[in-house]
């Protein structure tokens, strides 16, 4: 069964230089493909070799979460906390990801990619079969495995946890704040808030702004917390675990501050940072436009200047608790002759928070709901802009054509939060599936005591785990002040699609129940699929990693 622990380590970091190799050899291959002579990505040819370089990105994403496992085990260990089921995780982490690694990596249910798909030659797939992992391959991921950690799961589950996550005494705190505010506040109620299709309680919002959710990262001399990305994380996937929709409340929050953080001047800093963070503004972020998707330079919507205001026409879509809103991060184009991202200005447009009968009060918009599956309790929005004013003095940074460049410095932030939202969401729904598993009795016994149910929950526990070790690396790169966009990127890729897969499966262990809408799981996996979309679909995502790893600084 599990690896005596005293070669496990050893056997999971000979393994793990294995696949950095096969990685080498990919990315050579896929570099052949999608560069030019001197080194360049080829936009043209990277399309045409979307399989190779997204296949590529998947490859990289699992190398770098098997090195996060491996790193998460090693501190576990040195602290004396390296018990049986963290050991058992790790070995079944890296039995099943090497071998999807060799047969196949799923980037969406029907989309295999495999070695040979990047070009990998046979002599270095030959090279990948070190002793370690073949050892890792036969035994890493067994059926003995898997029945002993859906037994240790559910043991540590009558305790309140699923394995030690290697948080320190700070962090734990922080985690067990949110969860009894979120077991409390929100989980008894947010399923009525899905079938009701009500916005999440004003009262609700209220306490956590009163618990300094919405100022957590803004640094103390701005009114904020000032915490780390890490304890971003915890808050976020604590409140998610609950519903997505109140942990999603401080996605549009950390979006705002960061962008006047990074991009405001210091008028605009000292005038918007405070409110921010206390919960007196209610922020939304409105950049989509129909048509566009996730191609934002091809904003339409235009901001004219005129005196000391902007006047705004265009429309916008999938703006997410607009209504609620009285401040929109608002991206336009300011300059109509300046083609893609250049043209681009962000603005701090307020505006009257609105209500259900009226929920664009303010001339020059309006707007209208769309109605959406899950993700509910902010409500999604289109709107429509016909000379809408904005003050001078409320363009970002007080320069035009930054709006961009603004933005991209919110992503690393962005996609790090969402992909902890993601890790909420998948640890809601292993919780929603054990629970019925151990409770639901079919031919005289809890189907729970069935393999291939205990096994689905096994395998939710490990690659969870997995999803949030990569996912709080990304936040402790960026608390460390370092680039990491690929490693947020690869977090969000990652997470999005343990997310709906643990979806899915604690749907199934429910049988028939898991699509009648009274079970809360039907909740969850309507919430569950949106996360392979915002913030950068999955195919996006996998290309902008894919474009990180074949350029030249990387």
């Amino acid at each position: 069964m599990s690896a005596a622990l005293d070669n496990l380590l050893p056997q999971c970091r000979g393994a793990l230089g294995a696949t950095e190799g096969l990685y080498g050899a990919a990315r050579a291959s896929v570099r052949g493909l999608a560069t030019t002579d001197d080194g360049k990505v080829d936009a043209k040819a990277l399309d045409r070799e979307q399989t190779a370089a997204h296949g590529l990105a998947w490859l990289a994403t699992y190398v770098e979460a098997l090195r996060q496992m491996l790193g998460w085990a090693e501190r576990l260990e040195s602290a004396g906390r390296l018990g049986e089921l963290e050991s058992l995780i790790l070995q079944a982490a890296y039995g099943e990801y090497l071998a999807q690694i060799a047969g196949g990596i799923p980037m969406s249910q029907g989309e295999i990619v495999r070695p040979y798909d990047m070009g990998v030659d046979d002599a270095s797939l030959h090279a990948f079969y070190t002793p370690e992992v073949s050892a890792l391959l036969r035994d890493g991921h067994s059926a003995a495995v898997r029945d002993a950690i859906a037994r240790l799961v559910a043991e540590a589950a009558d305790a309140g946890h699923f394995g030690d996550a290697g948080l320190d005494e700070d962090d734990v705190l922080v985690r067990d704040q949110f969860r009894r505010f979120a077991e409390d506040k929100v989980t008894p109620f947010a399923h009525d808030w899905h079938l009701k299709d009500e916005l999440i309680p004003l009262s609700v919002i209220e306490e956590l702004a009163e618990m300094g959710v919405f100022g957590l990262t803004v640094p103390e001399a701005d009114g904020g917390l000032g915490m780390n990305k890490t304890a971003m994380c915890l808050v976020t996937e604590e409140l998610s675990r609950a519903y997505i929709g109140v942990g999603s409340l401080g996605t549009r929050t950390e979006i705002a501050a960061e962008l006047v953080l990074h991009g405001g001047t210091p008028e605009q800093k000292e005038a918007w940072l405070p409110r921010i963070a206390s919960g007196d503004i209610v922020p939304t972020a409105v950049f989509t436009e129909p048509g566009t998707g996730s191609d934002l330079g091809s904003l339409r919507t235009r901001a004219q200047r005129d005196g000391d205001t902007y006047r705004v026409t265009g429309n916008k879509t999938w703006i997410t608790h607009a209504a609620r809103a009285n401040l929109m991060t608002l991206l336009a184009r300011t300059n109509p002759d300046e083609k893609g991202y250049r043209g681009l200005s962000m603005f701090l447009a307020e505006k009257p928070a609105g209500t259900d009968a009226d929920p664009f009060p303010a001339d020059g918009m309006k707007g209208g709901e769309i109605p959406v599956l899950g993700y509910r309790g902010m409500k999604e929005y289109e709107i429509g802009f016909d000379g809408f004013e904005v003050p001078a003095a409320n363009l970002l940074g007080g320069e035009e054509g930054q709006g961009f460049k603004q933005l991209m410095a919110t992503f690393e932030s962005a996609r790090i939060q969402t992909a902890a939202r993601a890790t909420g969401v998948a640890q809601n729904a292993m919780e929603l599936g054990l629970s019925y598993a151990r409770e639901r009795q079919q031919f005289g016994r809890a189907i729970f005591d069935f393999p291939r149910v205990g096994h689905k929950l096994a395998w939710m526990a490990v690659e969870i785990m997995i999803a949030r070790q990569l996912t709080w690396f990304s936040a402790r790169e960026k608390d460390q002040g370092r680039r990491c966009d690929l490693e947020a990127g690869m977090a969000k890729l990652l997470a999005a699609r343990v997310a709906w897969a643990s979806a899915d499966n604690a749907a199934q262990i429910h049988g028939g129940n898991g699509y009648a809408m009274e079970y809360p799981i039907s909740r969850v996996l309507c919430d569950a699929r949106i996360l392979n979309v915002f913030e950068g679909a999955a195919e996006i995502q996998a290309h902008v990693i894919a474009r990180r790893l074949l350029s030249d600084a990387n």
